[in-house]
């Protein structure tokens, strides 16, 4: 396979911040951004720029993100990280203030360009939030509600009447995605059961077997252990780790141990949302090329 580079920026720019937590002036260098890899893309960002009306929140990001593989984004509060992964699904569309410059490729395509399917894109890039957010119903409903949805099972009367109820495929449906969530050996005797009755551990999980009832090709989580227990975020993590066999990764988070566990390449956001370096977990963390990368995951500041 050949080569990606993970960036494609032109010229260098001039970090301007210096900030009360402790980050010092730097000037940027292209190289810490060019992260190259074996294999092929699953997304292609070129100079992409996010403003919630005068404020720039994201300036001028290039990167290659690798497929099937899991890449953490850190940084301290504020630096731009969760901005940057909703616009990988286009989610800051959501907010009025917020205006998008640049390009996302997607399977080759520009997903801020033309007409886009925002609900066959949100299809192919799944979202996990930060807390658990399941539907008020019952187990098996949340997970076969995105099948239902996008048509790809039909359920009911209607379904019944026409001669093609497809609940023997809403079961596997929702057999495969609890199992691919590590969830169905706890609920698979209670799928009828309220989901707001799990557990928060179980409930996150739950929102992953709905994610992945679609059969996305991208998963962004937005934080997705911040909110459990030592033990429900150990689960997560393990999980994680699992789905980048099959699927490609994308995970926010503010627990640098956790991006070193988890995460096969971290991108690292600092002031003004300006992505500092990028490269495998094991050098950013070990051998980092940006004295303010190397002072943040040390805990100096942040």
């Amino acid at each position: 396979m050949s080569k990606q580079t993970a960036t494609r920026k032109n010229g260098e720019q001039k970090s301007n911040s210096l900030t009360v937590d402790a980050e010092t002036d730097e000037r940027l260098v292209d190289s810490w951004t060019d992260y190259e890899f074996d294999g092929e893309a699953a997304i292609s960002v070129e100079n992409l720029d996010v403003y919630y009306g005068d404020d720039h929140a994201i300036d001028s990001i290039s990167m290659d993100i690798p497929e099937q593989s899991v890449t953490a984004l850190i940084g301290p509060s504020g630096c731009g990280k969760s901005t940057f992964l909703r616009c990988l699904n286009r989610m800051n569309d959501r907010i009025d203030s917020a205006r998008v410059e640049g390009a996302v490729e997607i399977d080759d395509e520009n997903i801020y360009e033309g007409d886009t399917d925002l609900v066959k894109l949100r299809k192919t890039v799944g979202m996990v939030f930060q807390s658990p957010n399941p539907f008020p119903k019952s187990i098996r409903e949340n997970v076969s509600y995105g099948p239902r949805k996008h048509g790809d099972v039909n359920v009911g009367l209607l379904g019944r009447l026409l001669g093609n109820d497809d609940r023997t495929v809403e079961q596997e449906i929702v057999e495969r995605s609890l199992e691919q969530a590590a969830l169905w050996e706890e609920v698979s005797d209670r799928l009828d059961d309220n989901a707001l009755g799990l557990s928060g551990g179980q409930q996150q999980r739950l929102c992953i077997a709905r994610c992945l009832a679609v059969d996305p090709d991208v998963i962004l989580m937005d934080e997705p252990a911040s909110a459990l227990d030592p033990v429900a975020t150990a689960k997560i993590e393990d999980l994680i780790e699992q789905l980048a066999e099959e699927y490609t990764v994308v995970v926010v988070t503010h627990n640098m141990q956790q991006a070193a566990r988890i995460s096969d390449q971290t991108a690292v956001f600092l002031t003004g949302g300006q992505l500092v370096e990028y490269d495998e977990t094991e050098k950013i963390f070990e051998n980092p090329e940006s004295d303010r990368v190397e002072d943040y995951v040390t805990g100096k500041f942040g």
